[in-house]
């Protein structure tokens, strides 16, 4: 096996174990975003973060287990001007669905 030690200093990511993490910054899940294992206030700040690479009028679909969700998503809707389309729970995962404002 060939020596993948960085001489710059970097550390080299290992695309497998941190696949979730990696797929999280993707453009090609732009409309999706897996804030599951996160707790407050990190669901939020991911969806507003993400909302701005997407276009008014378009969803976001949220995951998140965080209890503390289930009041942090609809009051950042309501802040933000931000729709609510949609909150379902699956067992310990919720999932929100939010139209970005116009």
């Amino acid at each position: 096996m060939p020596d993948v030690t960085p001489t710059n200093g970097h550390n080299i990511v290992d695309r497998m174990k941190y696949r979730p993490y990696l797929s999280d910054m993707s453009k090609d899940t732009a409309t999706e975003l897996d804030a599951t294992g996160l707790l407050c206030p990190l669901p939020v700040l991911k969806a507003r973060k993400r909302l701005k690479t997407i276009a008014a009028g378009d969803t976001l679909t949220v995951l998140a287990d965080d209890p503390a969700a289930v009041v942090d998503v609809p009051h950042f809707c309501n802040e933000a001007g931000h729709e609510l389309v949609s909150a379902d729970s699956d067992g310990d995962v919720q999932t929100y669905v939010i139209r970005k404002k116009a």
